[in-house]
């Protein structure tokens, strides 16, 4: 008798998509047959004389996971405080009065620092600020000497925005190189000293001069006598109007 030979069926076992996680394409099984959902699990006695499948304690297990709760792991890294810096003009306008004026009293701090080689404790007290704040929120224009004090470079390209006179009164412009701003600063001292004194002469080298702000937009100053004290007169070109344009 010839034996009969064994043939073992293909089956196709399509996975379905598991529950939040991505479907998977179905896979082929040569040769295997498919596993029973008994299969793998001990085997009891029953009562009846049969066996019934010992049941899983895996929602016990379950409960018991989401009673325990998560051991605590002591982070290696220490938090830091947010550092509000302005980069641009409209970083600067999108914060409160109260940060746009400390951001403000920083840079006069740097300012001071750099022309009159003041120390970093007495000109932050003398603007009413921690040093430890413009440390920390200027610190690129600053460098640390040999003796351990803290001076001002010679510049920098922290944001200042300032007040300068224009045609229709004040304007208030964003530049980002401390020259600018030191050159707006002369600026507007050279315009306080012609509506005191009338002496217009540290006003000339001003006609010609035109100024990049922080989006590359070159400003011409205003430097005509009669704009400047029609200005003046209306109170515009006050020194508390212009002070902030010191930095």
């Amino acid at each position: 008798m010839k034996a009969k030979k064994k043939t073992l069926k293909m089956t196709t076992v399509e996975r379905t998509k598991p529950t939040g996680g991505h479907p998977t394409s179905p896979t082929r099984i040569t040769g295997t047959p498919v596993p029973s959902p008994e299969h793998g699990k001990k085997q009891i006695p029953s009562r009846t004389g049969g066996t019934r499948p010992q049941k899983s304690n895996s929602k016990k297990q379950v409960a018991k996971q989401k009673d325990q709760k998560p051991a605590r792991v002591a982070s290696t890294t220490t938090s830091k405080k947010k550092v509000t810096r302005p980069r641009t003009s409209k970083q600067y306008f999108t914060l409160p009065n109260a940060q746009q004026e400390t951001w403000n009293r920083i840079t006069h701090v740097i300012s001071k620092m750099r022309s009159e080689g003041t120390s970093l404790t007495q000109a932050s007290r003398e603007f009413g600020l921690d040093p430890r704040v413009v440390k920390n929120r200027a610190g690129s224009a600053l460098r640390k000497s040999k003796n351990g004090r803290y001076v001002a470079r010679p510049s920098d390209k922290l944001l200042r925005v300032l007040v300068i006179p224009s045609p229709d009164g004040l304007m208030e412009v964003a530049v980002r190189s401390s020259d600018i701003a030191s050159k707006i600063g002369e600026y507007n001292a050279a315009v306080q000293r012609y509506l005191r004194t009338g002496d217009a002469s540290r006003l000339k080298k001003f006609r010609r001069l035109k100024l990049l702000t922080e989006k590359g937009k070159r400003i011409k100053l205003v430097t005509d006598l009669a704009e400047l004290q029609k200005l003046g007169s209306a109170g515009v070109l006050s020194f508390e109007s212009l002070y902030r344009s010191a930095a």
